[in-house]
């Protein structure tokens, strides 16, 4: 029996058809709305609590390996109690439901935020930069609310490995695939569906769901690694680029005027404003103004040479996902 925590989000809804594809009974997590995988063969929903470790332990009955996939993506200033609750609280829950359970593996979906280049966190780094899995978080760095939750949630997963957790961390950059465009990555696609005329200068590190759910389904279940964390990145391209491949993938036209610095560091402070006098989410906050600045690559050399894998190109991901979201 495999469990899988976040089931509904991008990554957990294909990495459940992908474990009942190889035979496995799959056990997965729901807070409030059972999923729209809720009908699939061989998947057996519980309603529960990712903070909750008595009721993670009591569904953890008869499994085997798990996948943490619940988490919170959010650089909204409102939503950083809820960072810490969701990601670090929660992880520290599911790794303790882990360990009172002997025999059991797990899977953690971290991030590549958690790799914590204090470079890339100031915005400052030099083009090209290479950051891997050795980068070590600089505690005295400013850091987003949300790549600090992901790495106090990783020391969650340490301290489970230091107790005898057999576990492994993926780290992926921005994952990339066909699902509800209002959430999290796949709003870039709903950006250049709307035909945006604006877009920063930077680069965007990408990768493909089926990579990440093919890399984490062959470092838990056929190999014996442990208390290693791997970065999953395809490459880095201008996030123009990818805009435009987008947009014209969709017969849409591509965002031609790049936002300077300036305008965008004058925008953030006034959504700021706007956010603290009407209490509405802000539409940019400090750290998505400044994550397009960022000249980070990050490298994905270890996960290809432990298993002799490759990723797949940006032009066939965007064309998948591009056909996946046209009916919607």
């Amino acid at each position: 029996m495999i469990f899988v925590t976040g089931g509904s989000g991008l990554i957990g809804s294909f990495l459940i058809p992908a474990l009942v594809a190889r035979g496995h009974a799959v056990r997965a997590l729901y807070r409030k709305q059972v999923p729209a995988l809720a009908a699939a063969a061989g998947v057996e929903w519980v309603e529960g609590d990712v903070r909750d470790t008595l009721g993670l332990q009591s569904a953890m009955d008869g499994v085997t390996h798990v996948f943490h996939c619940a988490g919170l993506v959010s650089y909204s200033p409102q939503d950083e109690d809820a960072l810490l609750q969701t990601n670090v609280e929660g992880t520290a829950a599911v790794v303790d439901a882990c360990l009172a359970r002997p025999g059991v593996r797990l899977c953690y979906v971290s991030s590549v935020a958690a790799l914590g280049s204090a470079a890339a966190e100031a915005g400052g780094a030099a083009a090209g930069q290479t950051v891997d899995e050795e980068a070590k978080w600089d505690l005295g760095a400013e850091h987003a609310a949300y790549a600090t939750s992901k790495y106090l949630a990783e020391l969650e997963v340490w301290r489970g490995i230091t107790e005898g957790l057999s576990a492994v961390m993926v780290n992926p950059s921005v994952v990339l695939g066909p699902a509800n465009w209002a959430r999290s990555s796949t709003r870039l696609f709903h950006y250049a569906y709307q035909e945006h005329a604006f877009y920063t200068p930077g680069s965007l590190n990408f990768v493909d769901v089926r990579d990440v759910v093919q890399t984490m389904l062959q470092l838990t279940l056929d190999t014996a690694i442990s208390g290693e964390r791997f970065v999953l990145s395809a490459g880095a391209v201008p996030l123009h680029e990818f805009l435009a491949q987008a947009a014209h993938c969709f017969g849409k036209k591509p965002p031609t005027v790049a936002v300077p610095d300036w305008a965008a560091e004058i925008i953030w402070r006034l959504e700021h404003g706007r956010s603290v006098l009407t209490g509405a989410r802000p539409l940019i906050t400090k750290d998505t103004a400044r994550a397009g600045r960022r000249r980070v690559i990050y490298s994905a050399e270890k996960v290809r040479k432990a298993l002799g894998m490759s990723f797949r190109p940006l032009a066939e991901t965007v064309q998948w996902c591009c056909a996946g979201l046209r009916p919607n």
